[in-house]
């Protein structure tokens, strides 16, 4: 199935998550998995959240940041890919000066 991201409408989320600034999304949710194109703008984070119930895979498509994990900090970068398996915390930071754009998949897993 061919997902067309230009297609889909934007999301504002302020403070994602408990964090900083602003991220704008666009979301495919099909009920077994959510699948977004997003970007935070420059000082903006995601906070600090636990994945309970699912995981989540991070690719960084642009942009440059942080993710912390496990008490410590991940440079980000395009190319890089950051996993947060179910069960485990962390955030995403945009320390840089442009957007960071990234692709997550976020599977639901059986409780």
């Amino acid at each position: 199935m061919l997902l067309n991201f230009t297609e889909i409408e934007e999301t504002v989320l302020p403070n994602p998550r408990g964090g900083q600034g602003e991220m704008i999304s666009r979301i495919v949710q099909d009920g077994d998995n959510k699948i977004m194109y997003a970007r935070l703008t420059p000082g903006s984070s995601i906070g600090l959240h636990t994945h309970e119930r699912d995981s989540e895979v991070v690719y960084i498509l642009s942009g440059a940041g942080k993710a912390l994990y496990g008490g410590e900090y991940e440079p980000l970068s395009p190319g890089s890919c950051h996993y947060c398996p179910k069960g485990r915390a962390h955030s995403i930071i945009n320390d840089g000066a442009e957007d960071l754009v990234f692709l997550a998949v976020i599977p639901v897993h059986n409780p």
